[in-house]
């Protein structure tokens, strides 16, 4: 299982039991109140009897994001790469993470090196939905 934080904001995926290497495939949905703010993975071990055992946690940062989501493109190619972002010591990031162009959304997958455990990654991919009602960007 793990657990996604913006803000006060707080998220959980499924348990995968008995897996060492899961895979959620789960969609979750937060609602971004501050572009500027990083957000905050936690993974844990699921433990039945006891507390769950923390298995590491990283952080990213959405504003590069946020910012492609605001140049409002359109008519674009799919799998045009809109912006790199190099894996740096200030960010979580295992490779380079590509924001591109997807059948009309803008899109943006994740490695992520887990912190505070010897090994460990977590991929992601992020994308910017428009809610109808919302003060959008």
């Amino acid at each position: 299982m793990f657990t996604i934080y913006i803000l006060v904001q707080k998220l959980k995926t499924r348990v995968v039991k008995q897996n060492i290497n899961p895979e959620w495939n789960d969609d979750l949905t937060l609602s971004v109140v501050d572009p500027k703010q990083a957000v905050l993975i936690r993974v844990y071990d699921k433990d039945t009897f006891s507390l769950d055992d923390k298995m590491g946690d990283a952080e990213f940062d959405i504003s590069q994001f946020i910012e492609v989501v605001k140049m409002r493109l359109d008519n674009l190619p799919s799998g045009t790469i809109i912006r790199k972002i190099q894996p740096t010591r200030e960010n979580c990031l295992a490779e380079e993470s590509c924001i591109v162009w997807a059948n009309g959304k803008v899109v943006q997958n994740l490695f992520l090196r887990l912190r505070h455990v010897e090994t460990g990654e977590v991929e992601l991919q992020l994308e910017w939905i428009d809610i109808p009602g919302s003060r959008g960007l």
